[in-house]
């Protein structure tokens, strides 16, 4: 009969590690559901719309080491997909909107990363910046966006046909629902093999190459899936403001959600989740007290001050003293 083998003390460092991130996620699981009786659900539904977006950058940022300025793009190409054919063809129902969205997304990224992907450094934030900037001017031009005015009223219809999303608790759940599906596709991604071969080309891509990995491929995989789940994150929160206008394809929203990564916590999984819940809440804040003109500048200096003092992010900080704690 054959005996069980004794744990080494890694993988009791390890099994230690994923309970705690598992009673983590249900943890968050249960504050999600009931959250929308606490606070208002449409607030909420943009935190959820925000987070996604983040953390799909960060599976760029985090774990690849490619740091883009144009993820704007995606975000808009996904919200503009869906408002037009929502608004225009009154038979497709939400999530199909949503589904050619994200698809959107995915070709856009496709093309983006065939074009940017075998840059590096500097040079391949300055050619995603250059891309996104040019589907900004395209997306003012082309009359299915509505130009400077955006699309306006767009319909949030029926889930499936049955379920009306007008009411914002329906609405809210389908947007948690559609939060947790991205996130998790995220955390398996980094968690298989494929996430510790885009982990070793962030560490030391020469490296990575000397040990027969296409870097480029894994690359313009991750890059098309981050863009994907960015579309996604457009999608919905398109439906859920009724809106797609120029403001999710600007650069500032490209700055934005580096921002809201850095600050949370880049590399990490809930850390992007965080640093929206907080650029989304100081800008709610902000907007409704004197200081509403001076939301970015005050965001700079927020932003600053926790580079200095949290080099790692918030939650990377905090997985440092936990780990440290509990070895």
């Amino acid at each position: 009969m054959a005996s069980s083998r004794a744990l080494t003390p890694s993988m009791k460092l390890q099994r230690r590690a994923d309970m705690r991130r598992y009673g983590l996620y249900a943890v968050l699981i249960g504050v999600g559901l009931v959250a929308p009786f606490v606070a208002y659900p449409v607030f909420l539904m943009k935190v959820l719309c925000f987070a996604l977006f983040a953390c799909a950058f960060n599976l760029l940022l985090g774990y690849t080491g490619l740091l883009s300025f144009g993820h704007a793009a995606f975000l808009s190409t996904g919200g503009y997909v869906t408002g037009y054919l929502l608004s225009s063809y009154p038979g497709i129902t939400p999530e199909l909107g949503i589904l050619a969205g994200t698809l959107a997304g995915l070709v856009l990224g496709g093309v983006f990363g065939v074009l940017s992907i075998r840059r590096q450094g500097i040079y391949f934030a300055m050619v995603t910046l250059a891309l996104a900037q040019l589907m900004f001017f395209v997306y003012i031009q082309a009359p299915f966006t509505g130009g400077e005015d955006g699309l306006h009223g767009v319909p949030r219809g029926d889930l499936f046909g049955v379920i009306s999303l007008n009411n914002n608790l329906s609405m809210y759940y389908f947007v948690f629902v559609v939060f947790l599906i991205g996130f998790a596709i995220i955390q398996r991604t980094v968690h298989s093999p494929f996430g510790q071969v885009l982990k070793a080309i962030r560490e030391n891509e020469a490296r990575a190459v000397s040990l027969g990995y296409n870097v480029d491929a894994y690359k313009l995989v991750a890059f098309i899936m981050s863009a994907g789940l960015a579309a996604l994150a457009g999608s919905t929160k398109t439906i859920v403001f009724q809106l797609a206008s120029l403001t999710d394809a600007s650069w500032h929203m490209s700055g934005e959600v580096i921002l809201m990564t850095l600050l949370g916590g880049v590399g990490t999984l809930f850390g992007p989740l965080l640093g929206a819940g907080l650029v989304v809440s100081l800008q709610h804040q902000l907007a409704q007290s004197p200081l509403g003109n001076w939301v970015s500048v005050v965001l700079g200096v927020i932003f600053v001050l926790c580079v200095l003092a949290f080099r790692s992010g918030i939650v990377g900080e905090i997985n440092k003293m936990v780990r440290k704690n509990f070895k």
